[in-house]
């Protein structure tokens, strides 16, 4: 390879997709923040697929521990293939979509909104047809998007609502937390020497589990996909306190864990947990703000922004295993960039 993945050319360009973001959404957030201030929702639900799915998961737990709303994430084919008109009248929608292209996430927000839901849609295609379905549009700002391993677009999509959750929050840490978030993301991309000497560790792993525990757990189910869609890795994410009621006896096999490990809440029961099973012997690496980490990703200054750096951490991970491995992260097997399901 003559040159870089696109992948890794991609997700260093984060610092600047966020940067505009900030910048350019300024007025939808104000907007959007005012309208749920008027008409505070009840409950939140989403819709998405892949790594947007996963960047929904992160967004719930953010939603979830601040403003105190529950969120649920809807199945697209209880309305496409089943039928079902859900009863949503004051609920937040929000759909999550770098192209915005797949008929099953559309035809579920057009069917939200007809519902009397307000629908948000996260989107970095701003002429598609999820943009079009939704009532408000949060532009991701990416630009396009070639690799088929997204990057840029799923740390867009954990950043896009932040600035509408600190303004109801009343949280100014997140405010100034998200405007010197895209200086971390430029020491968080200093750590690639240190992401390939990671790697080097899975060269020739064939399983790999990943653990994580609230806002980071978006984070590993990310991983796991993006290890096996670049690196032909079979990954899996755990909770790391689901972990021991079941899929613990994986490690008898042999199988190595990959932990990523956090300051907030979290941070202590998630160590403690790390630290029974390398107790036991666990193959464990570990990724992340905590001190101590295999991989220690910089301080961003708060609990809903450390994921994000956790994330680009990830992807300089994925890309050096795919290249130890010898393989290229651009060009997965069977893979295409827009995957459309009904």
């Amino acid at each position: 390879m003559t040159q870089d993945p696109l992948m890794l050319r991609e997700a260093r360009e984060a610092p600047a997709v966020i940067r505009r973001q900030l910048l350019d959404n300024r007025e939808v957030i104000r907007a959007l923040g005012a309208r749920l201030r008027e008409r505070p929702p009840p409950y939140v639900v989403t819709v998405a697929r892949g790594s947007s799915d996963h960047a929904c998961t992160v967004l719930k737990y953010a939603l979830e521990t601040t403003l105190a709303r529950p969120v649920a994430s809807l199945g697209p084919s209880v309305h496409t293939l089943y039928g079902a008109r859900l009863d949503l009248r004051g609920a937040l929608m929000i759909a999550v979509s770098q192209s915005g292209a797949s008929p099953d996430v559309v035809e579920t927000v057009e069917m939200a909104r007809r519902g009397g839901a307000l629908t948000v849609a996260l989107v970095n295609v701003e002429e598609s047809d999820l943009a079009r379905a939704a009532e408000v549009v949060l532009p991701l700002h990416c630009g396009e998007e070639r690799a088929v391993a997204a990057t840029k677009s799923y740390l867009a999509s954990l950043t896009a609502l932040l600035p509408v959750v600190a303004d109801l929050a009343g949280d100014a840490g997140l405010t100034r937390a998200l405007e010197g978030l895209p200086d971390a993301l430029e020491r968080t991309l200093a750590l690639e020497a240190e992401a390939r000497d990671l790697a080097e560790r899975y060269r020739f792993a064939e399983r790999l589990i990943v653990l994580a525990r609230g806002h980071h757990y978006g984070v590993a189910q990310e991983a796991a996909l993006k290890l096996k869609e670049t690196c032909g890795l079979h990954a899996e994410a755990s909770s790391a306190a689901e972990f021991s009621h079941g899929p613990k006896r994986l490690l008898a096999e042999g199988v190595p864990l990959l932990g990523f490990t956090s300051v907030d809440a979290a941070g202590e029961a998630t160590a403690a947990a790390y630290a029974d099973l390398l107790a036991t012997g666990a193959d464990l690496r570990t990724l992340g703000p905590a001190a101590g980490s295999a991989m220690t990703t910089p301080p961003t200054g708060h609990a809903l922004t450390d994921p994000v750096a956790s994330a680009l951490a990830l992807y300089l991970f994925a890309a050096a295993l795919a290249g130890h491995r010898g393989l290229d992260p651009d060009q997965p097997p069977l893979l295409g960039k827009v995957t459309r399901t009904r």
